[in-house]
């Protein structure tokens, strides 16, 4: 049995386009092709890509993995094995965690106070960051494995709510370096992963009980937005005329949840490999260029100054995930791309 390139997108789950990708950087090659110049997936093939998912879900960059294949590979069968043991390590979280909460409903029952411990040790296995991230994510999410973020985080939520309750403003000075404090809180507990950032967001929309325990009101949320936004506008006004800055005024802060999955897209293909020519690549940079020129016009003078504020203030670049190899990586795409013949 052969695969069109289609037919195996649809049944292991991956788009066409990484299945190109992986063919274009030589790491999943179809064996044939069909008499119209199509590619055609085979028993090898889909053997090797069975490994570079297993590797996938290991952590491992693309670039890693070409090379782990390229050497003596272990029998199917112990791939295969491996997943099963990581699946019976998930299992055997899922049967303890269902002891434990049947342990505190017997004691509940009885009338009895369950002690701190089994109340902790519930807890932890109670963890909704199981329904929204991978065990090899979660292992990568400080707010999960880092022990100071959370009291940190709480902190700095109760500073915020206190900020609101005596009636402050996104004008005044102290809720916006509580918003700035806000954004480096943002990166220090996604690992500055933008795509973790949107995960905890649907997660927090999504759980109703996520609110409740991160104290994140839908009022607070707002009130952190609207001071992080004027926090920004007023460092951007040091670089900028009053006429620039009026447009800032109007647009900056409008796409505030557009941009952390554009920039996780670029980021992503950044990481595997993928060369600015790509055509994709060229449209998430037109993106970004149009998100741009949204709020900062279309002079050349006035993006400049934008650049050098954002090249000077890490308080503008704080909790964004963006760095200079992916500001490097955009322009070289958004230039490729203008280059190209239409």
């Amino acid at each position: 049995m052969r695969l069109t390139v289609g037919e195996l997108a649809k049944r292991s789950g991956l788009t066409v386009r990484t299945l190109h990708h992986y063919d274009a950087i030589g790491l999943l090659r179809p064996s044939s092709r069909s008499d119209a110049g199509y590619r055609l997936y085979g028993q090898a093939d889909i053997e090797r890509l069975h490994r570079i998912q297993a590797l996938r879900q290991l952590g491992l960059a693309l670039a890693d993995i070409g090379q782990a294949l390229s050497g003596t590979q272990p029998p199917l069968a112990e791939v295969v094995d491996r997943q099963i043991a990581q699946l019976d390590r998930d299992l055997a979280d899922a049967a303890r965690l269902r002891e434990r909460l049947v342990h505190l409903r017997a004691q509940l029952t009885s009338g009895q106070s369950p002690d701190l411990a089994d109340w902790l040790d519930t807890l932890e296995l109670m963890t909704m960051y199981e329904k929204y991230f991978t065990p090899e994510e979660l292992k990568a999410l400080p707010l999960h494995t880092d022990p100071d973020v959370l009291p940190a985080w709480s902190a700095l939520v109760t500073a915020m709510q206190s900020a609101m309750d005596r009636g402050a403003t996104p004008d005044d000075a102290d809720a916006q370096q509580l918003a700035l404090q806000w954004m480096e809180m943002v990166g220090r507990g996604t690992g500055n992963n933008p795509a973790f950032l949107l995960r905890l967001r649907t997660m927090t929309e999504d759980e109703p009980g996520m609110r409740e325990r991160s104290g994140i009101t839908p009022a607070l949320e707002r009130f952190v937005e609207e001071s992080m936004v004027s926090a920004r506008l007023a460092i951007f006004a040091r670089y900028l005329d009053e006429h620039e800055m009026q447009r800032m005024r109007q647009h900056y802060g409008k796409q505030m949840y557009t941009w952390p999955e554009l920039i996780a897209e670029l980021r992503n293909a950044l990481a595997d490999g993928v060369p600015t020519h790509d055509p994709d690549v060229q449209a998430l940079a037109q993106r970004w260029m149009a998100m741009f020129r949204e709020y900062a016009g279309d002079d050349p003078a006035t993006h400049a100054k934008i650049r050098e504020a954002y090249a000077r203030e890490q308080d503008l670049r704080s909790g964004s995930a963006v760095d200079d190899a992916l500001l490097t990586y955009v322009r070289e795409a958004a230039t490729s791309a203008m280059a190209r013949p239409h």
